[in-house]
Parts: structure tokens; sequence; C-alpha cells
């Protein structure tokens, strides 16, 4: 039996969890205040207080570091990479400890996990799993019209992967790699991708497929251009304006899906035709990365908190189910995500790169 610790930071929350194999038994979300955060200049610096949190906290529940076997966490924005397991090194720490501006939260996770990992007084092997810049697009997705300008795959790439990992073991029972899915991620933000092969050939990111509940997805160039030189807006306006508040929110005022359906329970007809155009834009994204593949698709999987709403998935469901099989995987598993890619390498049935930093 393996037991293994999870880690998954947040900008304002540490997730922690227990693994024995794959039975979770032990979760919890520590909150960190603004004012507390507000003390560290960076992300990276933040490592002392949230390895000291989880410690405390693990000690209140009966743990101590010597108990577990293998140490996972979500992994930050390394540079473009496979997915799959990562030894926490020195050239992974040395990385993210550069990136002085801009660094993702999750940076943090792997300083975290080794730090712990040293504090255990054993040797425990320490991870990360399918880190945020997971990208493993065919050499022809990449090219865009504009060369300065390449595709790059960013987006819910942990809880994807691990849908798609699922979907082979418990639907399709056959290995990941002889497998083709298309997995669409709805959340706040929205993802779909293309898994062919063991990987992830194609995908779409929520800056270029349908629109989601807070971001702005595939619009038509020209016009963001003519809004982006107005002199209206700032970078910053504009960052914000196209992700976080557009999309559901945009057009209804809110990004809580549960809400929308009130709406359209209510007799909001203006409502339900924005929910619907949701769907239709997923949909479309489905459909396009099926050419990929010449159509030749075993499921399509639909997961993300928002997978929830069986009205939205209907609408889906009804567009796209002339591709494949759609399978409803609704919910986000980071955490059973990160502990299940973790057992497969201490089984041996996966192996842990090393991290090379450029």
């Amino acid at each position: 039996m393996e037991r293994i610790l999870v880690i998954n930071p947040g900008s304002t929350s540490t997730k922690l969890a227990v693994f024995e194999d794959k039975e979770k038994k032990y979760s919890v979300t520590l909150t960190h205040s603004d004012e507390v955060l507000s003390q560290f200049s960076q992300v990276m610096s933040q490592r002392d207080f949230r390895a000291n949190a989880i410690e405390e906290e693990l000690a209140k529940s009966g743990y101590t570091l010597s108990d577990f076997t293998c140490i996972v966490s979500r992994g930050g924005l390394l540079p473009p990479c496979a997915s799959g397991a990562y030894k926490v090194n020195d050239a992974m720490l040395d990385y993210c400890y550069a990136q002085k501006h801009d660094a993702h939260t999750s940076n943090v996770g792997c300083a975290v996990a080794k730090l712990l990992c040293e504090r255990s007084g054993k040797e425990i092997p320490c991870y990360i799993y399918d880190p945020v810049s997971v990208d493993e697009l065919t050499p022809i997705a990449r090219i865009t019209g504009l060369p300065e300008i390449p595709k790059i795959s960013r987006g819910h790439a942990l809880n994807s992967h691990a849908m798609a990992h699922r979907c082979a073991d418990e639907v399709m029972h056959k290995p990941l790699d002889e497998c083709t899915f298309i997995v669409q991620h709805i959340g706040g933000g929205c993802s779909v991708w293309l898994m062919h092969g063991g990987r992830a050939i194609d995908m779409y990111s929520d800056d270029d497929a349908g629109f989601s509940p807070e971001r702005c997805g595939k619009i038509q160039a020209m016009s963001l251009i003519k809004m982006c030189y107005s002199g209206k807006y700032s970078f910053a306006d504009m960052t914000k304006k196209v992700r976080g508040n557009a999309g559901l929110r945009a057009h209804l005022g809110t990004s809580d899906a549960r809400r929308v359906e009130e709406m359209i329970a209510g007799g909001d007809e203006h409502a339900k035709l924005v929910y619907e155009a949701f769907a239709y834009g997923i949909a479309k994204g489905i459909g396009d990365l099926a050419t990929v593949v010449k159509g030749k698709v075993d499921r399509i999987i639909l997961t993300g908190g928002v997978a929830n709403s069986k009205l939205l998935t209907d609408m889906i469901r009804d567009r796209v189910e002339w591709i494949a099989p759609v399978e409803v995987m609704a919910g986000e598993y980071e955490m059973e995500a990160l502990a299940e890619g973790a057992l497969r390498v201490l089984r041996g049935e996966e192996e842990a790169r090393d991290f090379i930093g450029k």
C-alpha cells in the first residue's frame, strides 16, 4: 500500500489530501487571507509558510511526514512539456525561483513538496504531475496564419488527462495509448483536448474555441483589434475583459451556470439563447478536433464543474453524439489525478521524467 500526500496550491488556498493507493482517506482546503499573503513579495517566497501550514494540519489529523511513501504536487508554469510525472529536482526549483513576475501560483508547489520531503527524515520520492504547461501538439497543429504567433497548448491538462485515463480504464478497458478521445473541460474557463496515441495532439483553449462562463473564446480578430486601439481600454482592462468579464458573465451578469438555469426556468428567453450559444460553441470545438482524426473517435468526455449541468450537457450531446458516444464525467478531480499519476509511477506503470531547465 502506498500512502501519498497530494498538494495543490491556489491563489488564496492550499488543498491537501492523503491517499492510500487510489482511496482518499483525508482532504482539506487551507485558506490563506489576502492580508497574510500580501507579506510575500513573490509566489516562491510563500514556500515555508505553506509548508508549515500543511505540516501543522497533518499533525492535527494524526499524520507525520514520515508516514508517506511519496509527495506529489500540482505542477506550475514550466516550459512546454509532455504530460506525465516529473521528479522535483534542482533544475525545476531554479527555474521556478527565476520567474520573478507573473509567476503562476502553482509554481510554489514543487518547492513546498521538496521541503516537506526533506523534513520527513527519509528518502521520499517527490513529483509534480501534468503541469500547467503540458504541450504535446503536433507540428501541423502549431501553425497559424501569423508565423509570429504559433499555437500553444494551455488549459486544464491535469483534470482532462486524468479523465482520459479513467475512461480508458473503466469504459474502454484498454491502455490510453490505444484510445482516441475528445475531452471537453467545462469550468469558469474551458478547454478541449484531442487525446490520440496517449498524447494530446491538438486542443483548443478558452481563447480560441467557444466562449466560457468568464472568457470570450474565439472572436473575429479585426473587431478585437479595433476595441484594443479604441482608446477606451488599457492593456490591463482588455486582459480582464476577455479573461474574467466575458462569456456568460458579460451577457447575463453571472458566471454561475446554476443561476443561469434559474433564469431560464423563470422564462428568460435571452438567458436561454445565450446558454444555447454556450453549448453551440463547445460543440463546434469538439467537431473541429474530430476532423483531425477523420472522425475516428472512441468517446467524447465532458468533464469539469459545469458538466454537472444536465441541461448543458444534453445540448452538447445532441450536437456531437453522431461523432462518438458521450461520457459525462462531471466534476474536477485534480487531487485524484495527482494521486493516481504518482501511483502509476510508484507501481512501475509509468516512468517519471527528469526536468531539464531551459
